[in-house]
């Protein structure tokens, strides 16, 4: 690696890329700023598999665990979160290192985002009274109507996604897919100004290592985690509530599966979203460096 303004991380779920991350931190004075929609959570510490306490001990770490577990965070929102990290760790002559495992959250950060207007309270107020008996697919057909871009791409039974194409087209009488469409902020950080790393692990060994941190979920403390968060109450909607473990977890707090049937289920819907992952980084990230291994990487910085 030569000297770049900032060093991005991303790959699927348990491919090491926090460890690639702290390592890189404490030999080239670095902050370790999170990349991961699940992982700013403060309520999901264990289910999420975020830096241990003593991890963030060796080096700075920022945006892990301080967004509550109420709040729809965004990717918009993330963005002014970094920027004025990223103006903070070039104050302090650090080298800004962003690890995860989110796809959507560094394309905004090294293409741009679209600069949709916020949604008006009152209108998404009024709009969830009005579609709360609504089943998601007539939902999805109702975008369909005044949003065939979006509804084309969102699936039928996400119903997070539609009501925010609705949301949008109901408070500004545009498409969501024509604001996409508007040219977008500049990016944060130029893709010709980071190094920008994808880790692709062997399949059979990142499903050796999804395994694995399954089965430490309870040893960690997910347990008594997914039961606190089960006590508030929330809107199973919320992104928080859709980290996978919560509702396995929930299930078995509920009795309706065994503590082995939950942790099964885990390791099926991870492995199924680390092949979603690694889809985005193929079609998205083709041009970021590709790395199986990443011990083969120079991370003192004299050389690529």
């Amino acid at each position: 690696m030569n000297t770049p303004e900032a060093i991005l991380i991303a790959g699927p779920t348990a491919s090491g890329k926090s460890r690639l991350a702290i390592e890189i931190a404490t030999l080239r004075n670095g902050v370790v700023i999170n990349a991961d929609s699940m992982q700013v959570y403060a309520e999901l510490r264990a289910v999420t598999a975020r830096p241990s306490a003593e991890d963030e001990a060796r080096v700075p770490h920022r945006l892990y665990g301080y967004v509550p577990a109420r709040t729809r965070y965004s990717v918009g929102q993330w963005l002014v979160d970094v920027a004025a990290l990223l103006d903070e760790a070039r104050g302090h002559a650090m080298l800004p290192i962003l690890v995860g495992g989110t796809g959507l959250y560094f394309k905004a950060l090294t293409e741009g985002l679209a600069t949709i207007p916020p949604v008006p309270a009152e209108v998404r107020k009024a709009l969830g009274i009005e579609t709360g008996g609504a089943d998601t697919a007539s939902l999805h057909a109702r975008l369909g109507a005044v949003d065939p871009e979006t509804a084309a791409v969102v699936r039928p039974s996400d119903r997070a996604r539609i009501l925010r194409a609705l949301e949008v087209f109901e408070a500004t009488g545009q498409s969501l897919a024509a604001w996409q469409r508007a040219a977008p902020a500049p990016p944060l950080v130029p893709p010709d100004g980071a190094e920008r790393i994808v880790l692709a692990p062997d399949r059979a060994l990142l499903h050796e290592r999804i395994g694995a941190r399954a089965e430490r979920l309870v040893g960690d403390g997910a347990l008594p985690e997914v039961q606190a968060l089960a006590v508030l109450g929330l809107d199973p909607a919320l992104p928080a509530m859709k980290a996978i473990g919560v509702r396995e977890l929930i299930s078995h707090r509920n009795g309706d599966v065994s503590l082995d049937e939950a942790i099964a289920a885990i390791k099926t819907e991870t492995r199924r979203y680390a092949k979603r992952q690694m889809t985005w980084f193929r079609g998205q990230m083709a041009d970021w460096r590709w790395v199986d291994d990443p011990t083969a990487l120079d991370v003192e910085g004299s050389g690529s």
